[in-house]
């Protein structure tokens, strides 16, 4: 099984540098390889996604400039393979690079990007699929207008997403680090900085790839952007954090990253940028949360069925030597006082922080967690629900869940639920189980995880 599908179809997580050296050092001499230390590999995530429905609690997904370059369009006709032969002339218009304008491109962009985000389309790229790469990275390096460059680098993303391979981190990522270190425009830099997550993610990186793109996106956090020329800019550490916090829900053991990465998210929580506060804030959730793990047959195990996990989870270590410290932090953030904010940011870091707080002070309970009782006398628990049209719901209840999640939401928009039903890997990789009505696409994969699913309505 490749390594990808591993990370897909295994309980979520792939197995950090330092667990790999336990385990490998018991069994083979490999240790060695999988202990090397690396210099410091940090944490952060936050990710906000455009909704195909709605997110219940006022909880808000956007996707940024990047989307309003494509309008998403979901509903293309499926009794027709209009879309289909439009496809096709797209592909061909973008890879004949030498007869087309730039104006050209970025109209064939546009409709590859609508038509892959709303549907899967792996069957129709694949057989052009590497020619498409190719185009795409001219664009990025040679692109006439930023426009340009900012669709290719949202195809990219799609493509990747449409049909992930294990060759496609290294065929793409040193492109990716030195467009992002090097090119001018800032919008760029972000887009890339999410396009470099999806690769690692989806394209066959190792373990010790991961944490080294990981380490860079860490380094843009601490030098407020300057690492890559962007100095204080908002999006491109708010980039950073959603896309290192992607990375971090594969870690299964994430005690030294945790070690070394929280006092950086601390201090990224004093920012006077909303989103990096957030995204800071729930990275720190998700950091808390990965530190239980399923106990050992030799250790006490504390009772957390109420909140839908069982009660075989222990907490293996403490995730921040000044808890104390870090709650009142984040109390004040909860309280959304702040008299230089507007309302709306107010309202964003209050609803944001009152979830970040509970998880900090009950690490298995995941966003949303409501302690009210409902009408049958239990815990009514997780209220994160994203609408799906008027089909049902699906429930996040952890937070390396809604990491994934708004991971995907931000490259697909709308057309998430069609990649989410149609491509194996996406589906597994978040692993709900479904309970659709009569009326509704059934999926073509089954999955063993209750915790997330959509509820018939």
């Amino acid at each position: 099984m490749s390594e990808l599908r591993r990370k897909a179809l295994g309980s979520g997580k792939t197995v950090s540098r330092k667990a790999a050296s336990r385990q490998s050092s018991a069994a083979s001499s490999r240790a060695n390889s999988r202990s090397t230390s690396r210099a410091n590999s940090r944490a952060a995530s936050r990710a906000n996604t455009d909704d195909e429905g709605s997110l219940s609690d006022e909880t808000t997904f956007s996707l940024g400039s990047v989307d309003d370059l494509a309008t998403i369009d979901v509903e293309l006709d499926e009794t027709t393979t209009v879309w289909q032969e439009e496809l096709g002339d797209r592909i061909n218009q973008i890879i004949e690079r030498k007869r087309s304008s730039s104006v050209g491109r970025e109209e064939s962009l546009t409709a590859y990007i609508r038509i892959l985000s709303a549907k899967y389309a792996k069957e129709e790229i694949l057989s052009k699929k590497s020619e498409l790469l190719d185009a795409f990275v001219r664009s990025l390096k040679q692109g006439k207008t930023e426009k340009e460059a900012l669709l290719a680098a949202k195809a990219l993303a799609i493509t990747i997403v449409t049909d992930p391979e294990d060759t496609l981190f290294d065929r793409l990522a040193p492109d990716f680090k030195r467009t992002i270190r090097d090119h001018a425009s800032l919008p760029l830099k972000n887009a890339l900085i999410h396009a470099l997550g999806a690769v690692a993610f989806y394209g066959g990186a190792s373990v010790a790839e991961t944490e080294l793109i990981m380490d860079f996106f860490m380094e843009i956090v601490e030098s407020d952007g300057h690492d890559i020329g962007a100095g204080d800019d908002a999006g491109a550490v708010t980039a950073a954090l959603e896309e290192w916090g992607n990375l971090a829900t594969q870690l299964e053991d994430a005690e030294e990253v945790t070690r070394r990465s929280m006092a950086s998210l601390v201090d990224q929580l004093d920012s006077s940028e909303i989103l990096v506060q957030v995204a800071a804030g729930e990275n720190i959730a998700l950091l808390y949360e990965k530190s239980y793990a399923e106990a050992e047959d030799d250790e006490v195990v504390e009772d957390h069925s109420e909140s839908g996990l069982g009660k075989n989870f222990v907490q293996k270590y403490k995730p921040y030597p000044r808890h104390d410290d870090l709650v009142h932090t984040l109390r004040g953030l909860s309280s959304g006082s702040k008299k230089y904010l507007s309302k709306r940011n107010k309202k964003t870091q209050h609803s944001a922080f009152v979830d970040i707080l509970h998880s900090v002070e009950n690490p298995m309970k995941g966003p949303r967690y409501s302690e009210a009782l409902d009408k049958d006398n239990r815990v009514r628990g997780s209220r994160m629900t994203v609408r799906i049209h008027k089909k049902g719901l699906l429930r996040v209840e952890r937070w390396w869940k809604l990491h994934r999640l708004q991971h995907l939401r931000r490259i697909l928009a709308g057309g998430f639920l069609n990649h989410w039903i149609e491509n194996p890997v996406i589906f597994e990789s978040l692993r709900y189980v479904i309970a659709y009505s009569t009326t509704t696409i059934k999926p073509k994969l089954t999955c063993c995880d209750h915790s997330l699913f959509v509820e018939e309505i």
